[in-house]
């Protein structure tokens, strides 16, 4: 059944033309694509990081592309309770709100040769293919570093690597964000980096993947970040205090089917 929604035709024609000057740049691809997929395949963390990830708090916090959920590390950090997880990946810096990433802040910048290496020895807690151009994890080393200070260790990832940290770790706070609505979600996306067609089907085609395993999997809590610091203040309970909302966390899984629909209806008209 087609979902009609005029808000989507108008944004659907807003992408449009935001991204028309985006169209001669290039996605990221991945050289060794076929040795990482075996190596991920077969994939199983070193003793040595499983013993450390079962010694340190850990959350884990999943979202579509442009929610906001940095913006709440960042207000977590500030309490010096946490200790956030930069990620590996191989995809080279970029421009992000007009500044440039950099080593060792947003992501470790490696090569591919280095980072397959490391997946064959087993130090990562998880690692996995994003959005058919790159390939990112969290290693075992920055689990160590936030053990070894005392800190709950947080950090952004992608949905299959939540998944495989709830396994692993069943302790650990598996948190699913979400956007207050579909407008409010393609504004945010529209007002950040400029990305292909090619590039944005990509994300909103991972955004759907990411809802449905999400409503899937009964490891993650989901919360609206609607109010910046009510969403803060919902992150830091169940993290830290193990504190839950049932009622708000049904509400935002009803969000999260809407939101479902209203992605596989934008991504049919594009």
């Amino acid at each position: 059944m087609e979902l009609k929604d005029p808000v989507i035709d108008v944004y659907l024609q807003n992408a449009k033309s935001g991204h028309r000057a985006a169209q001669r740049s290039h996605a990221p691809r991945l050289a060794h694509r076929q040795a990482f997929e075996e190596a991920l395949r077969h994939y199983q963390i070193s003793p040595e990081g499983l013993h450390i990830l079962g010694e340190t708090p850990f959350a884990v916090m999943v979202a579509p592309t442009s929610t906001g959920r940095n913006t709440i590390i960042n207000e977590l950090l500030k309490t010096g309770q946490y200790y956030f997880i930069v990620s590996d990946t191989t995809r080279p810096p970029r421009m992000n709100n007009g500044v440039m990433e950099q080593d060792g802040v947003e992501y470790f910048f490696r090569s591919e040769e280095d980072m397959l290496a490391d997946i064959r020895a087993g130090l990562f807690v998880e690692a996995e293919i994003i959005h058919s151009q790159q390939v990112s994890g969290v290693s075992i080393r920055e689990i160590k570093r936030a053990h070894d200070q005392g800190k709950i260790a947080i950090t952004d990832i992608e949905i299959l690597g939540g998944i495989t940290v709830a396994t692993l770790k069943p302790d650990a706070a598996a948190i699913y964000l979400l956007p207050p609505s579909f407008e409010e979600w393609i504004q945010r996306i529209q007002g950040r980096t400029p990305l292909t067609d090619e590039e944005l089907r990509n994300r909103l085609r991972g955004a759907m993947k990411g809802f449905k395993l999400g409503l899937e999997s009964d490891c993650f809590t989901f919360v609206i970040n609607d109010k910046l610091k009510d969403a803060v203040r919902i992150v830091d309970e169940i993290a830290r205090l193990g504190v839950h909302h049932r009622h708000n966390e049904h509400v935002a899984k009803e969000l999260a089917r809407t939101l479902y629909h209203q992605t596989e209806a934008y991504l049919q008209k594009m």
